[in-house]
């Protein structure tokens, strides 16, 4: 095979889910990152690495990226040479995420600034140091990108998605009544026809 994809699992997520995708993309090697960075500045340092040894063996990679695992592979991998990317309820707009679960959380940012970090009731954990990262280093995104996103997606809303797609030149796609988690049945019917239509 002269072709890889690369597929990055979101949270709590594994390499192993690269599986799904084998049958749809026949004429390439389909191979899961596996990678244990939490953070950005991890996956900036750990990324690279993993995909360059991937990378050397063939002639041309996508990549298949599925929320956070967006976030860190434009994070981290912006100025490789990737054919193509596929993206899964990504996260695109990290800065505003946070803004959102800080308000979700009653947290203000100046509480935030002083004890560096608060645990949430809703098992997120806030960061200083991550919030000023991601406002220090914006993402800069130019690979072609296709982006599946669902209606009900609770942690990105349509309007922020609309605007990096724009921004981007990505085709969109809108499951309706879809999740951030595609995993029903119909929700990966949904996800693999969607594959099937943008790799042609």
């Amino acid at each position: 095979m002269n072709k890889a994809v690369i597929y990055i699992h979101g949270k709590g997520g594994n390499a192993e889910e690269a599986a799904h995708y084998i049958p749809l993309f026949s004429d390439c090697d389909v191979i899961g990152l596996n990678y244990a960075a939490q953070f950005p500045w991890e996956a900036k340092e750990e990324f690279p690495l993993l995909f360059d040894s991937i990378w050397q063996n063939y002639k041309s990679v996508e990549i298949i990226a599925n929320s956070i695992g967006a976030f860190f592979a434009m994070n981290s991998l912006s100025e490789k040479q990737i054919e193509r990317a596929y993206f899964i309820s990504p996260i695109v707009n990290m800065e505003r995420l946070i803004g959102d679960m800080m308000l979700w959380a009653n947290v203000t940012e100046e509480e935030l600034q002083k004890k560096k970090e608060i645990e949430t009731s809703f098992g997120e954990t806030l960061s200083w140091k991550y919030l000023s990262y991601v406002r220090e280093k914006p993402v800069t995104w130019a690979i072609s990108t296709h982006i599946l996103y669902g209606e009900k997606d609770h942690l990105s809303s349509y309007e922020t998605i609309s605007e990096f797609a724009k921004q981007n030149n990505a085709t969109l796609t809108v499951m309706r009544n879809g999740e951030h988690w595609f995993h029903t049945e119909e929700e990966m019917q949904f996800l693999d026809n969607w594959i099937r239509q943008v790799a042609q």
